[in-house]
């Protein structure tokens, strides 16, 4: 390593937030980049490790210790280069990946890891700067010709690495643009789309072709798809929500988060809603239930949008302030985390399941009537309350893809909980030609899990193609 003493010597520095007072005004990141001389003495902090367990918690097996010497030695080239061979989309994870890398690393015993998410946005970042990302359009054509059926990170990650291998790709995308959740659920004060279209235009350089407002199995029918292409890789998603079937789940006033965070992300980017009814919090008493990161980026976007109060509730226990590392290093830990987005102001509260929402007399929710849930999850008598509520987000994460319309249309095999049944080798369904990958695969999942699957179902499809592959898994 480039410094073998650095973390004794040089403290950990991560990047900074703007003060909340001011970061809810708007919807752009807020972010404080470190300088780029701290950003050099962060990536020499990286121990000499025996085993660097950072690699096997980052899904895409990141080489995370060589960029870091590399950065140390001020190698930025080399190190965008190198971070680019194992993961086409750094900016993304750079920013919006809850970084398992860092619980695994060694530094993480002490509670100090290397800041590896911070030095990989600030490598890609200043390749972007200095014109470094450039196209890769393949020298030799294979004439072989690949759909990729949903534009989010596992389907761009596969066509991007496709389009490298010499394919013909085209991408088809229900939406009027690319980029599936990390567009239309993530919101843009974490994430900024024009990212998302700076690599959109790279893709279309090296011959990539989008079809947008597309739906496969609505607008054109799949079967057409497996009749035109050689190959056809399904990465659509996790779509369909979990509900929650109480008295008075029809009422106005209660939604699922994607309704909500999908219009505020359209607002953004001023793309019409059509004929949809607003979704606003602003002025409301808003309740979300579920406690992971869809929620969270509700609690951000009500707040902007100038809610009287935000409440988050869920049903799972509290978890520990601070994990017992000598029974989870180097895994991800169970342990109370708080977002940014929570930090603005939003009251929290645990073991809280809801029995009904109360009709205010004109059809509107008024009011959430819950009860405590033991370890169990079973009711604690005499633990009944009421929450006030003009809106309600549901926000429980996603049960599976949606299966009305393609997926029944192609009529592939599911496995028990839904998904479209693939394996994580070859990644082919129970049709020889069409493939699986990302969370209409795995189930609902982070960004970063779908990229790995999109490039690793991309070197399948290639094989399957040309009987041998030079991609990487």
């Amino acid at each position: 390593m480039g410094k073998p003493t650095g973390f004794l010597e040089i403290s950990r520095q991560d990047r900074t937030y703007a003060p909340a007072g001011d970061r809810v005004r708007h919807y752009s990141e807020f972010v404080n980049p470190l300088p780029e001389n701290v950003v050099v003495q962060q990536g020499g902090r990286c121990m000499d490790c025996g085993i660097p367990y950072c690699h096997s918690g980052c899904p895409v097996n990141n080489m995370i210790p060589d960029w870091n010497d590399m950065v140390w030695n001020e190698d930025w080239e080399t190190a965008l280069e190198t971070l680019h061979s194992t993961n086409n989309f750094p900016e993304f994870t750079g920013r919006i990946c809850p970084a398992p890398c860092e619980a695994a690393c060694t530094l993480n015993i002490e509670d100090m890891p290397v800041t590896i998410k911070t030095i990989e946005c600030a490598i890609i970042d200043k390749g972007w700067e200095n014109g470094w990302v450039r196209p890769q359009p393949a020298r030799e054509k294979t004439g072989k010709k690949v759909a990729v059926v949903g534009g989010g990170p596992a389907g761009l990650a596969a066509a991007q690495q496709l389009a490298r291998a010499g394919h013909n790709v085209a991408v088809y995308e229900k939406n009027r643009r690319v980029g599936g959740l990390l567009r239309y659920g993530i919101p843009d004060f974490k994430l900024d789309k024009k990212l998302i279209d700076r690599r959109v235009r790279q893709m279309e350089e090296e011959g990539v072709t989008f079809w947008t407002s597309m739906t496969v199995g609505e607008d054109i029918p799949a079967q057409k798809l497996v009749d035109h292409y050689d190959a056809v890789l399904l990465t659509g998603g996790s779509e369909q929500p979990r509900d929650l079937p109480v008295p008075g789940r029809e009422l106005n006033g209660v939604h699922f988060a994607m309704e909500f965070l999908t219009q505020q992300n359209r607002r953004v980017s001023e793309e019409p809603l059509g004929n949809e009814k607003d979704i606003l919090a602003g002025g409301k008493k808003v309740v979300v239930i579920g406690g992971g990161d869809t929620g969270s980026d509700c609690i951000g976007t009500s707040i902007r949008q100038r809610a009287l109060s935000v409440t988050q509730i869920e049903i799972m226990p509290k978890p520990p302030v601070k994990e017992n590392k000598g029974l989870t290093w180097p895994n991800w830990p169970m342990k109370l985390r708080t977002s940014t987005s929570q930090e603005e102001g939003a009251d929290r509260d645990w073991s809280i399941n809801t029995a009904e929402f109360i009709d205010d007399g004109n059809g509107n929710v008024a009011a959430l009537k819950c009860f405590k849930v033991d370890a169990n999850f079973q009711k604690i008598d005499g633990s009944e309350f009421e929450i006030e509520a003009d809106l309600v987000l549901l926000a429980m994460g996603f049960t599976n893809p949606v299966k009305e319309g393609m997926l029944d249309e192609l009529g592939v095999s599911l496995d028990g909980r839904g998904n479209v049944l693939a394996d994580t080798d070859q990644y082919q369904t129970s049709l020889p030609q069409v493939f699986a990958a990302g969370d209409m695969r795995r189930g609902q999942s982070l960004v970063v899990w779908a990229i790995r699957e999109g490039r690793q179902a991309a070197r399948a499809v290639d094989e399957f193609l040309m009987g041998s592959t030079k991609l990487p898994r």
